[in-house]
């Protein structure tokens, strides 16, 4: 007498195997390691980008440097969100510039800390997030949202006021900028690119820049008395080690 469970039985033992199968199962046992995590340090120059510079790219003037760590969470192939912290300074400064002449005679200046937090959202060009090769280089961009920490020292004591006495607009904005209460705590929009070589399965050494819009004008202290239709901002050039590691993903698959 034939038994009426065996071909039940063949299609459960067909149907489990494909599940396994399509999720990667394929023996009894089996253990996947996907990159899931990556912890990063950098360091590079900090460029303030403002009135008391007239360097459309830039003040390499007076650049300072910045460190900063990083951990980026892998979401899939193309995605990861990475937290950043970074630490640096911003300085700015007139007499640095014999062109155009005025800014000899202004002779502003500042000098603040700058402590970064922000939210990135990466973008993986080629799709490498999860891939197991060991070596290979993957470019990437970034953007997200951020809040940056200040402590800005404003100096005008070298203002050449007989220079500007013509010029009532730069008189009355220095008087209304040192009314003005400097900003601590501003928001920042980074945007940036960066690249990556891995050179083993853990260990990948980038390169990135990153440039920050904010929505203030007075991170260099100054705007009535400067070019006040202009918000500053300031950018960065690091390069950096990063570190993966994986998260095991055990899966028990059932003998048959």
């Amino acid at each position: 007498m034939l038994n009426k469970t065996r071909p039940m039985k063949a299609i459960m033992k067909a149907a489990m195997a494909f599940l396994m199968i399509s999720n990667g199962c394929v023996t009894s046992s089996a253990q996947i390691n996907i990159p899931k995590y990556e912890w990063g340090i950098n360091a590079g120059i900090l460029i303030y980008q403002g009135d008391l510079t007239p360097e459309r790219l830039g003040s390499y003037r007076t650049m300072k440097p910045v460190v900063g760590v990083y951990m980026n969470k892998i979401m899939n192939p193309l995605f990861s969100l990475r937290t950043n912290l970074s630490f640096g300074t911003l300085k700015g400064d007139d007499s640095k510039y014999a062109v155009p002449q005025y800014r000899q005679q202004r002779n502003f200046n500042f000098r603040s800390p700058v402590f970064e937090l922000s939210e990135l959202l990466v973008v993986d060009i080629l799709q490498k997030n999860m891939a197991k090769q060991g070596t290979g280089v993957s470019p990437y961009l970034f953007t997200g949202i951020g809040f940056s920490y200040l402590k800005i020292t404003r100096d005008w004591s070298r203002f050449n006021g007989e220079y500007f006495a013509t010029e009532s607009k730069t008189i009355e904005g220095l008087a209304a900028d040192a009314q003005h209460s400097l900003p601590k705590l501003i928001p920042v929009l980074p945007i940036g690119l960066g690249i990556k070589f891995a050179f083993s399965q853990k260990f990948m050494i980038n390169a990135e820049t990153s440039y920050r819009l904010t929505f203030t004008d007075y991170l260099d202290g100054f705007s009535k008395a400067a070019n006040d239709s202009r918000k500053d901002s300031y950018q960065s050039h690091t390069v950096g080690i990063v570190y993966r590691f994986s998260v095991n993903n055990n899966m028990k698959c059932p003998t048959f």
